[in-house]
């Protein structure tokens, strides 16, 4: 199942199923290797921002907005362990600040910039010391 739908091949303004969006955003059961799709459903039950378009039979299909809030969710409660209620809040005042790639580690690229330009101030310093002696 899982490979049938890695293999499928939609257009980037496409509706995507609650199961291709589990993967997308890395949401597998790795008992069984199947999407957790309970989770997106369990999300859209407490962040009422998101909002699927439900068709026939109950299925969900989310735009690219919906895919990048949850994007988003996934990141507050994933791997900055907020709780709902705190990324309730983080959202509702709209008081979030990180990367414009929501599944990137956010501070990583932050963080790697700046031990970058540290480094450059201790060399500048190092020199400077150097031609002292």
């Amino acid at each position: 199942m899982l490979k049938k739908l890695l293999m499928r091949k939609k257009s980037k303004t496409a509706y995507k199923t609650i199961s291709e969006v589990a993967i997308e955003i890395g949401l597998i059961n790795k008992k069984n290797n199947r999407p957790n799709t309970h989770t997106l459903r369990f999300w859209e039950k407490n962040f009422k921002q998101l909002k699927p378009k439900i068709l026939f039979g109950n299925r969900r299909y989310y735009s690219n907005k919906d895919i990048h809030l949850i994007k988003l969710i996934y990141t507050l409660l994933k791997k900055h362990g907020m709780t709902i209620d705190g990324a309730k809040n983080a959202l509702n005042k709209g008081s979030i600040k990180l990367d414009p790639y929501p599944m990137s580690d956010i501070k990583g690229e932050k963080l790697k910039q700046e031990v970058k330009e540290k480094v450059n101030k201790i060399k500048v310093i190092l020199d400077k010391i150097k031609k002292i002696k």
